[in-house]
């Protein structure tokens, strides 16, 4: 039996993961499905934003499908995001972000284990000068281009390598030569080279000329949100955390959403995406592509409930 955990974490996490877990319930597979908790509210309850119980059940698991967090702005001691700690903890290298609308169909695949976000800050000068440092390892960068080199073989074999080589020498330049390295190795696809500015700019111009990206932390993140406006907002914006093997980590990006949470009318269909792509991760490929043609082909009908209802029944309907 498969087991997937299902953690609903903060805000409107607690209401598009159960919607996930209807759809999931609705294809009648046979998978187990079982909550824990993680996020701000538990870390303020126990002290612990991932409890060594929710930890457990997410080891014993195939996949994790994570609702959102509420991480605080300032830092807090003992405070971690336990989305953090996921990646951490099992190696999750590898950020999928697709993103689809009309003639647009990308992905962007993201670096998730090191660069600005390894967690590397200090404070100088008695606090008048703080310092982030970012790192970059051939291990890191060898591993996410071969990832996308794998996706772009799946799709329409074009891979954009993005950078800022020109200013970050050492760090981008490492990350741009690994990545010509494992790209040579790959004489089915189509590779070109991209400054992230410059990137950043096409995408908003020329989006549809874009089929898979690959780059480092910090540009991912921010370029994949740039994607996701492009495309329908973070409403419809899913995720996929994927090292080597099980279990993986699945979740929307819109985060908690706290000035929505509780009304009943977020959007779940990133939830569901990300659903998709979960299924698609355990071989479930037919029921991954009904799901993602359901998500896409209906718009947001103003509450969580009626548009899961609604897909539900797209769902039976289809062969």
């Amino acid at each position: 039996m498969t087991i997937i955990t299902l953690i609903p974490g903060d805000g409107i996490g607690q209401e598009v993961v159960p919607a996930a877990a209807r759809v999931l319930e609705a294809f009648a597979l046979p998978l187990t499905l079982q909550y824990a908790d993680a996020g701000w509210a538990t870390f303020q309850q126990g002290g612990d934003a991932l409890p060594p119980s929710t930890l457990a059940l997410c080891e014993a698991s195939d996949a994790i499908l994570f609702g959102a967090t509420q991480s605080p702005m300032d830092k807090v001691a003992g405070y971690r995001s336990p989305i953090l700690a996921l990646r951490k903890r099992f190696d999750l290298f590898a950020n999928l972000r697709p993103a689809r609308a009309g003639d647009i169909d990308l992905l962007i695949v993201r670096e998730n284990t090191e660069g600005l976000y390894s967690g590397r800050e200090r404070v100088e000068d008695d606090g008048a000068t703080a310092i982030a440092e970012r790192v970059i390892t051939r291990r890191a960068s060898e591993r996410i281009v071969r990832a996308a080199c794998e996706q772009a073989l799946l799709r329409r074999h074009k891979l954009t390598i993005v950078h800022k080589a020109n200013v970050l020498k050492e760090t981008c330049g490492l990350f741009r030569r690994v990545a010509f390295e494992v790209t040579a190795g790959y004489a089915d696809l189509e590779v070109e080279e991209m400054l992230v500015d410059t990137a950043a700019m096409r995408l908003v111009q020329d989006p549809a000329r874009f089929d898979v990206i690959v780059t480092t932390n910090l540009f991912g993140d921010i370029l994949s949100d740039l994607a996701a406006g492009l495309t329908g907002g973070l409403g419809i914006a899913p995720s996929a955390n994927l090292g080597i093997g099980r279990p993986a980590v699945f979740e929307p990006v819109h985060g908690s959403a706290p000035d929505i949470a509780g009304k009943g009318i977020a959007d779940p269909r990133a939830a569901l995406l990300s659903t998709a792509m979960l299924l698609e991760f355990l071989g479930y490929r037919a029921e991954a592509q009904t799901l993602t043609n359901a998500c896409y082909g209906i718009a947001h009908m103003g509450s969580t409930a009626a548009t899961t209802d609604e897909i539900i029944r797209i769902l039976q309907r289809m062969p």
